[in-house]
């Protein structure tokens, strides 16, 4: 673990000097084709760093920070535009910012700013998380619907945790108003709001002016405005789908088998046509009670991600190395705080 975190270093130096690059020479390039054109070394080399790493869950975590959200902060700021554009004249704002899954609050308020959690809540989170690592000792006796379960509850508490963690130490040291990055999604009413509402937002705000804006800007031309819509949301859950793709070769190393992305582009797809719905429903005075609402969404999402997220772990046995990677970072921070023996 020890050269593992030294690697680790020597990947962020590496994507630091890079966003240096990007802040003392490339901001001074106007905005447009010749910005975006010297970028492209960055990108190329934002893409290979990750493959230095051998440990899954630094893998994932460095290549959505850097691959995914760094790099599209970067194709926003090669025209101006996004949180980069809007960062404060300071080049450790400006690394933070590119570097890492946070978005500054903005005037006029978002809809989700003022999202208040009481703090109980992220104690009960953590409790969870620890005990469904726990759980995994026991898989052999548990049915492997529970399993499924636990193993989305997981992924939804371990990106939750890390991503306010990160949020909580930026906002320390910057004093940053930061956006809120989930919205409890356990409590989606429908696909819509479980995925533009509620589930890691940061991917939200980046993708709707990289993806969505010029999808469905372009599509108006030929195709009405509904239509237009409809291909913007197929395009985003598109484009997600292939950066998870890559995520899971980062992790896994092992060629992709599509079946990430069809997860996401079958969630596009039935979220394109429930809004259809919904829009009759409303006009016939109809409306799905919450206590309804809920449980289908959430069923639907563990359906789907046991048929076509997680299979590719499971044949890889990655769900194992993961564990064995969280058991072994925890070891690896309790013996470097002193807070017990490393195994």
């Amino acid at each position: 673990m020890d050269g593992e975190i030294e690697r680790l270093m020597k990947v962020w130096i590496i994507a630091m000097s890079c966003l240096c690059y990007c802040y003392y020479i490339a901001s001074r390039i106007p905005k447009g084709f010749f910005r975006l054109v010297s970028l492209f070394p960055i990108f190329y080399i934002f893409l290979i760093l990750p493959l230095n790493l051998s440990s899954p869950i630094l893998c994932a975590i460095t290549s959505f920070f850097l691959v995914w959200l760094g790099t599209f902060k970067l194709l926003l700021f090669s025209f101006n535009q996004g949180p980069l554009a809007l960062s404060s004249p300071n080049i450790l704002h400006f690394i933070s910012i590119a570097s890492l899954p946070i978005s500054l609050k903005q005037n006029p308020p978002t809809t989700t700013q003022n999202i208040q959690k009481p703090k109980w809540l992220l104690l009960l989170k953590v409790l969870i998380l620890a005990m469904i690592l726990c759980a995994y000792g026991y898989k052999e006796n548990l049915h492997p619907h529970f399993i499924t379960v636990l193993y989305c509850c997981h992924v939804y508490l371990s990106l939750e945790l890390m991503l306010a963690l990160v949020a909580t130490s930026v906002r320390t040291v910057f004093g940053y108003d930061i956006e809120p990055q989930f919205n409890e999604p356990y409590l989606s009413t429908s696909l819509q709001d479980f995925w533009g509402r509620r589930w890691n937002l940061m991917v939200t705000r980046i993708l709707r002016p990289t993806v969505y804006h010029p999808v469905r800007r372009m599509s108006a031309h030929f195709v009405g405005p509904v239509s237009a819509t409809s291909a913007a949301m197929l395009s985003v859950f598109l484009v997600s789908g292939l950066m998870h793709e890559i995520i899971y070769y980062y992790a896994i190393r092992s060629p992709p088998t599509w079946e990430v992305t069809w997860f996401f582009v079958l969630h596009g797809a039935c979220t394109v046509v429930e809004m259809m719905v919904k829009k009759v429903m409303l006009r016939r005075g109809w409306r799905l009670p919450r206590a309804v609402s809920t449980p289908l969404v959430l069923v639907f999402l563990i359906v789907t991600a046991r048929w076509l997220f997680f299979p590719h772990l499971f044949r890889k046995g990655m769900d194992e190395k993961i564990n064995k990677d969280h058991a072994i970072l925890m070891n690896f921070v309790k013996f470097k705080f002193g807070m017990g023996p490393s195994n």
